[in-house]
């Protein structure tokens, strides 16, 4: 930093859902002043989208009707002044390379920051609870195993149903209750069961339901984790 003045912008892509883009706000201005001390606050724009026509889209496999969306949101961030990106959800990373051809900026990836505290750990096969895109496809679990040598544990077909409904028809909606907390509970102990050591929350309204103490092993919540390695980039340590 130079005066003070923070030399990053981080330009946020928010709206899938505001809920947990919220989230994302709180968690990373919690980091940077915790780092900063003071009043100090992170310097961030946020493009929030309307989540409505993106999610239309991901139900009819409209993915390059999405990705010229948030490529709009990317060039709208990029004039405003951000020096580097990040998408608020992991379910939108599966157009993550059209959205890096599009806007040349640095770009932080969640599957990256999550797959980077798993290896720091020392895990090898890690559960993965998100929406089905993000479970049934192979963007996110391709790059956990290519970049990380990480074995992906899904849930069962019926499983990943539950999940991906309650996390549309509630989570995103700021719906919390006790009986999906017990139905996603089930679903992590089934996952262990089936050999996961410990457990992602790869839908970003996930860690909004549940929590560590709802696991039975170990939780890597990556609004949480990509929130950090926001705060890591724009505060970057002395000798970086």
């Amino acid at each position: 930093m130079k005066d003070g003045s923070p030399e990053e912008l981080l330009g946020i892509i928010g709206g899938m859902s505001w809920e947990s883009t919220a989230s994302y706000y709180r968690e990373i201005n919690r980091r940077y002043n915790e780092r900063r001390g003071g009043h100090h606050s992170a310097p961030i724009l946020l493009y929030s989208v309307d989540f409505a026509p993106i999610e239309a889209m991901q139900r009819s496999g409209n993915w390059p009707g999405t990705a010229r969306t948030l490529i709009s949101a990317a060039e709208a961030l990029q004039r405003a002044g951000a020096t580097v990106l990040l998408l608020a959800t992991n379910t939108m990373h599966l157009v993550f390379g059209e959205l890096t051809q599009a806007v040349a900026l640095p770009w932080i990836h969640i599957a990256d920051a999550t797959g980077e505290a798993l290896s720091r750990d020392g895990v090898k096969r890690v559960g993965l609870l998100g929406t089905r895109f993000t479970m049934e496809q192979q963007f996110y679990r391709d790059r956990l195993a290519e970049r990380f040598g990480l074995e992906v544990v899904v849930p069962g077909d019926d499983d990943r149903r539950t999940i991906d409904e309650t996390i549309f028809s509630e989570l995103v909606h700021g719906r919390f209750t006790d009986k999906s907390k017990d139905r996603f509970r089930s679903v992590m102990k089934r996952v262990v069961t089936a050999g996961a050591e410990a457990m992602i929350f790869g839908c970003t309204e996930i860690g909004l339901l549940v929590g560590p103490e709802d696991s039975p092993v170990a939780v890597y919540d990556t609004t949480t984790l990509h929130a950090a390695a926001a705060v890591d980039r724009l505060l970057p340590e002395k000798g970086e």
